[in-house]
């Protein structure tokens, strides 16, 4: 039996000859760049490869990467994804979209693709901004928010994607940043490798209509007190000196030092794979408030049956059982009526 050849890539074979049409400094460029990067280590024919997108600068993406791609409408790549990766589960799919895409009027198909586990990977650009349509706020912006639909301030409260995604019990939840080149490609990597409905939120800045949104988590100074690094099996540590950590209090979570009889023992150690959500949950919960970092990393990752696999097994019991069907006949089945002029 012949051994199948991986093909081997580096990153210009998935670079197009379009015109990247982003910002210049937009955060979108690392991002394609991270992408295309992992996709060429990854040893999938280029052909197996669709990207699908819905509406704004994020789903630009599909004219950038030298795969099979759509661009199709505004909070619906989801809906056409899961019907991509149902009759052509051996596609590696991946969707592309943005916090006003996929989490206001595409609120609803995100859900449900990753509660059905479809064996997506998603890669979710968050600038807490709406950019494409030059500057209102988005579904992520915080709360007193100026911004041309908001000229006195926000008083809508923002979602929180990931414990969004978690609630929807996604089993691969995770979260990068733009600017942090090696963090995302490893992380992309993870999402790559997980079999069911990957969710990946990326900060990402726009530095047009939202500078700096992400600041306290980016600049060098302030990232190591502002941010947790989650490592599977490791204990919750965080602080330019190590010094702090996260220890279980009751149902919450809570902050300590180390020092004064507080050891590494006494601290959370991760669990990605913990079964239960509300683990994951109580991490999402974290970001920033009071005096919590704001986690990086695999928050969660389950197995679990996906989606695709479900439903062609279904298809394929039930043509055992009762044959292929016929389309006109169906048609023509159950209470009809003709229609005279």
């Amino acid at each position: 039996m012949a051994t199948e050849t991986l093909p081997l890539y580096n990153k210009k074979d998935f670079q197009t000859d379009q015109e990247i049409r982003w910002c210049p400094g937009c955060g979108d460029y690392a991002i394609l760049s991270a992408v295309q990067s992992v996709f060429a280590d990854l040893g999938i024919p280029k052909e197996k490869f669709a990207i699908i997108s819905g509406i704004g600068c994020s789903s630009r993406f599909p004219y950038y990467m030298n795969t099979f791609g759509f661009h199709t409408i505004h909070g619906r790549a989801p809906a056409v994804a899961t019907g991509l990766k149902l009759t052509r589960p051996d596609l590696d799919v991946w969707v592309v979209t943005g916090d006003g895409d996929s989490l206001s009027i595409g609120g609803n198909h995100t859900i449900h693709m990753l509660r059905r586990n479809v064996g997506l990977k998603v890669l979710m650009f968050n600038n807490r901004i709406y950019g494409l349509t030059k500057g209102q706020y988005s579904p992520t912006s915080e709360v007193g928010k100026k911004a041309k639909s908001t000229p006195f301030g926000s008083v809508d409260r923002p979602f929180n994607p990931l414990s969004l995604a978690i609630g929807a019990e996604a089993t691969f939840v995770a979260r990068s940043v733009d600017v942090f080149q090696a963090h995302l490609k490893d992380t992309l990597k993870r999402a790559a490798a997980h079999q069911g409905a990957a969710y990946v939120e990326i900060l990402q800045n726009c530095n047009i209509f939202n500078d700096g949104a992400w600041m306290n988590l980016t600049e060098r100074d302030a990232r190591s007190e502002h941010v947790i690094q989650l490592e599977h099996g490791k204990p919750l540590v965080f602080g330019k000196n190590r010094d702090k950590g996260i220890r279980r209090k009751g149902l919450e979570l809570e902050v300590v030092t180390l020092g004064d009889g507080v050891t590494e023992n006494d601290l959370v150690v991760h669990d990605e794979t913990n079964p239960n959500p509300a683990y994951a949950f109580l991490l999402s919960r974290m970001d920033g408030h009071e005096d919590f970092p704001t986690p990086f990393g695999v928050l969660r990752s389950v197995d679990a049956p996906r989606y695709e696999d479900l439903v062609n097994a279904q298809i394929r019991e039930v043509q055992e059982r009762r044959g292929r069907g016929d389309l006109a006949k169906l048609l023509r089945a159950g209470d009809t009526w003709e229609v005279k002029a």
